[in-house]
């Protein structure tokens, strides 16, 4: 079991967030926005991605590199666990566990994130709702923490506001859902807040609200009595 340990301010630096299987960068803005210098590690080229990008195998990457960062987020790719990929008949590999064996080798506080189909394997996970954090969408994605870092449930808001059907155009007064072949990229753009995402970004990001709450909770819980640069 890995001890809880400190996120490290140095003077003159932000401290430094790694986020793994990043894709086009959803949570790397909420990281940012909380406070954090973020480096985004995928095994495909993100040309999109709005901050410093590394290609290489995630797992391979964080096991080499980990510990010299204060606080890592996983987002494992989630269609071994997707509905829409299981009626599909397709087969992807399942990289949870696999993850969490080597974030818990860095000895740095972490986060597994994934979706709904994926929460049984996750470790007492904290579910993340849209309007929770603000968002007008119904995104549920669960969240494992590790490495001295805990988050709080936050209550859920009833889904009160009706959902369009998935890949049809969105009506008045309700939410979209933005996967599959969604209509409406400018609309999921402003919604999730993640304007130089294309399509294929949108239908899998977490909105940038959902890693700045986390990205906040870990400053206040982790570095309450650090000093921090003026």
């Amino acid at each position: 079991m890995t001890e809880p340990t400190t996120i490290r301010r140095v003077h003159g630096r932000r401290p430094r967030l790694l986020d793994l299987f990043c894709c086009q960068g959803g949570a790397a803005k909420g990281y940012a926005d909380a406070g954090f210098e973020v480096t985004g590690v995928d095994k495909d080229p993100q040309p999109r991605y709005p901050y410093r990008f590394v290609q290489a195998d995630a797992i391979a990457f964080v096991l080499e590199h980990g510990a010299a960062f204060d606080f890592i987020h996983a987002s494992p790719p989630c269609q071994h666990d997707s509905e829409c990929q299981r009626l599909q008949g397709n087969t992807h590999p399942d990289l949870i566990a696999p993850t969490r064996t080597a974030l818990e080798a860095t000895g740095r506080p972490w986060v597994i994130e994934n979706v709904g189909g994926a929460a049984p394997k996750l470790h007492a996970p904290v579910m993340l709702c849209g309007p929770m954090l603000g968002v007008q969408t119904y995104r549920h994605r669960f969240f494992e923490t590790g490495g001295g870092f805990t988050l709080t449930q936050p209550e859920h808001p009833a889904h009160l506001v009706p959902q369009a059907k998935m890949g049809r155009p969105i009506p008045p007064g309700h939410y979209g859902q933005f996967i599959g072949n969604f209509s409406g990229v400018p609309l999921a753009r402003k919604v999730l807040g993640v304007p130089w995402m294309n399509r294929d970004g949108i239908r899998e990001c977490i909105p940038p609200a959902y890693a700045e709450h986390i990205g906040r909770a870990a400053l206040a819980q982790l570095a309450p009595a650090l000093e921090v640069a003026a």
